[in-house]
């Protein structure tokens, strides 16, 4: 989770200095895509303050009101995000567009807003490769966009959604307003808001959708059950795994409940020792497993 709150804190830094530079940019050039690209950036600030939020209050203690912790918060926070991107970026770059469409006009001297998009190009690009470089230390051999859909890091998504749709909302800014500068016709820089308001509002619906399902209540990963089904079948005592469910409570805070069938014979302090001893292997061969319930039974 520190990994995960750096990124954020990077992002942070890197779009707040980006969102004034593009709003000196925006003011020079009276270029709708810029202006819609330094409030997208704006809104990326608030976003990853929000994240921040979610971060802190995920690590809170379980209490006994929250008996299972407060690691969803992070979901709940991930998931507020993605409705401001939504709503904040993608659809008001949208209406801002299809308004200067309407009432184009001439963009002014691009030059500084070329060296400004140039720079936040670099800066974003930087940011995107830092979360790439985490992603890609966590998934393993999971191919990357299998990953994406399939990682518990809502944060983590939500940067990277961010920060990659803010590079290619820069590349597009920066092609309306050379093509719009060039044909000396405003509606291209219209387009070009508008192509920005549709990456973010694309952005938006996936991360929503992935943050839902968590939010919700989505399983655990399915290579838990793997390991589950793998320890009982090497454990001395245990016959076999007869039922498991798994939540995913928070990043890294998993919620396993279990019955197992025992071997007969068996003493209550012997199964009671089974259970303890299953429990560790469990929780040793999947460190995010924090709470464990296990039933003796031999009927699923």
């Amino acid at each position: 989770m520190a990994g995960n709150k750096g990124e954020v804190v990077k992002s942070l830094v890197v779009n707040a200095i980006i969102a004034s530079s593009k709003g000196v940019a925006a003011g020079l050039t009276g270029s709708g895509a810029m202006l819609a690209e330094t409030l997208h950036s704006f809104a990326d600030c608030g976003n990853q303050l929000l994240l921040l939020v979610g971060l802190n209050q995920s690590r809170r203690a379980a209490d006994a009101k929250y008996p299972l912790g407060h690691g969803r918060q992070m979901y709940f926070y991930s998931f507020i995000v993605a409705l401001l991107l939504f709503c904040g970026g993608g659809v008001f770059s949208i209406y801002e567009g299809i308004h200067k469409l309407r009432e184009p006009e001439a963009v002014g001297d691009i030059t500084v807003a070329l060296v400004i998009l140039g720079i936040s190009i670099l800066l974003e690009g930087w940011s995107t490769l830092g979360n790439i470089k985490v992603l890609n230390a966590r998934r393993g051999a999971t191919p990357f966009f299998r990953h994406l859909k399939e990682t518990k890091d809502s944060d983590l998504i939500v940067v990277f959604g961010e920060n990659s749709a803010a590079v290619l909302g820069l590349v597009l800014a920066g092609v309306a307003i050379v093509v719009a500068k060039l044909t000396n016709d405003g509606r291209w820089d219209a387009a070009g808001s508008i192509a920005i308001g549709l990456v973010l509002v694309m952005v938006a619906a996936f991360l929503g959708r992935e943050v839902k399902s968590l939010l919700v209540g989505e399983s655990a990963d399915p290579k838990l059950i793997d390991a589950a089904n793998e320890i009982a079948h090497t454990h001395p005592h245990i016959e076999k795994v007869l039922n498991i469910l798994s939540i995913q409570q928070g990043p890294g805070e998993i919620m396993v409940a279990m019955k197992l069938q025992f071997k007969d014979g068996l003493t209550t302090q012997e199964i009671v020792a089974a259970i303890n001893d299953y429990e560790r292997k469990l929780e040793a061969r999947n460190p995010e497993v924090k709470w464990t319930f296990i039933e003796p039974d031999n009927v699923a």
